[in-house]
């Protein structure tokens, strides 16, 4: 964060990086404004007057006392304080003509409130006011007790204690808006860090179920060419041909994501829906294709109609995955059930399948759960506030149940 450092920027950022250095200064000018102080004469006939009275060597030694006491006002400020409130009691008791030693005591005051918290400010500052204007009072001399000087004692203390308080206020008001910022700005940086990662693993889910399930495909279909292709060729052919919509939709599913993926900008609105419940008939008319028989029981309509956009699309990828891995680790000739019911404020999405004539039903039940797909299943449940259970079922397959809020 920049800061304007006025029109010497060069001079005022050495006196911040050399705090004694810049108290040196103000000390100097200090000293100087109290000897000039101490020729003025206030009560001339004609009003005050210069050069008509002369500081006593007494009031000149206090002057450069209270002067030199204010080099180490930041490091030292409450003994600089005693200190400067001490030399103006003796010059304010010593006599006449007095000297403006007072000033470094203001002075002095002033670092204090704008270097401590409010009530000692206020404790400090009243106690330095009644003190030094109680001091001039009794030791008025010649002057009555209400005289303008024991009044302007009075009045430069508390204007001093007031404006400490002030730039201390100001100063932790400014410090208080700088450590927000900086809080903000973490916080968008690590929202944006977020948003990342979720993309990322939304988009590694996406291309995992798209891939696996293309491709799984594609290597049953492929198996089943190969196996008849010398004793039923018609059958090899449509065999070929399931393969050949496999991965053209794969292709297609791919490039739609990698399209989004190249854009500099803000993605554009995709030129066709994305895949949900009502593309189900074709995503399982695929894997009947690749000899995997599969009951659908869906019930929306009665409970609110169809389901918001995110919950379609998990319920779809939950189907596609479940069924690949059927498809993938279950036996010969086994068979698959998927229902998605709606129960008051949830979908429920189940997918069953009987395990086949696997010869090692535990082993083959136990196969989704080795890779990803149970994975992104689970994640994808708990990033709309559902749950995913997926376990052996008693006797033989698998069963995988998805309860996705839609409200």
């Amino acid at each position: 964060m920049t800061t304007d450092l006025g029109p010497f920027p060069a001079t005022r950022k050495w006196l911040r990086a050399h705090p004694l250095a810049t108290d040196a200064v103000l000390a100097l000018g200090a000293l100087v404004a109290m000897v000039l102080g101490s020729f003025v004469e206030p009560r001339g006939p004609d009003g005050p007057t210069f050069g008509t009275r002369t500081p006593e060597p007494l009031s000149l030694v206090l002057m450069l006392l209270a002067a030199a006491a204010l080099v180490f006002r930041r490091s030292r400020t409450r003994a600089v304080l005693a200190a400067t409130l001490g030399l103006s009691v003796v010059e304010l008791v010593s006599g006449e003509p007095r000297a403006p030693v007072a000033m470094a005591a203001v002075i002095a005051l002033y670092t204090l409130a704008s270097r401590t918290d409010r009530p000692t400010t206020w404790r400090v500052g009243l106690l330095t006011m009644a003190g030094l204007t109680g001091v001039a009072m009794l030791a008025a001399g010649p002057l009555p007790w209400y005289s303008q000087e024991n009044i302007g004692m009075f009045a430069w203390t508390g204007m001093a204690a007031a404006g400490g308080d002030a730039v201390r206020s100001r100063r932790a008001f400014v410090d208080a808006i700088r450590e927000r910022a900086e809080r903000a700005e973490r916080t968008r940086e690590e929202e944006a860090r977020r948003r990342v990662a979720e993309e990322r693993l939304r988009i590694a889910r996406d291309l995992h179920d798209v891939v696996a399930h293309h491709i799984a495909l594609v290597n049953v279909q492929a198996g089943v060419a190969a196996h008849v292709m010398d004793k039923r060729p018609d059958q090899a052919k449509e065999a070929l041909a399931h393969v050949r919509d496999a991965s053209r939709s794969a292709l297609n599913e791919l490039r739609a994501t990698v399209g989004l993926l190249r854009q500099s900008g803000d993605p554009e609105a995709p030129t066709e829906p994305a895949p949900g419940l009502a593309r189900l008939d074709e995503l399982v008319d695929t894997f009947r294709h690749a000899g995997l028989p599969v009951k659908v029981m869906v019930e929306l309509d009665g409970n609110g109609g169809a389901l918001p956009a995110a919950v379609d699309l998990a319920a779809y990828r939950v189907i596609q995955e479940a069924l690949t891995n059927v498809r993938k680790h279950a036996g010969r000739g086994a068979s698959a059930e998927v229902s998605v019911v709606r129960v008051g404020a949830s979908a429920e999405v189940t997918v069953l399948d009987d395990g086949g004539d696997s010869p090692d039903p535990a082993a083959a039940a136990s196969a989704p759960g080795g890779g990803h797909g149970l994975l992104g299943m689970r994640e994808r449940a708990g990033a709309l506030g559902g749950s995913c259970f997926a376990g052996p079922r008693y006797g033989g397959g698998y069963r995988v149940h998805v309860i996705l809020p839609v409200n």
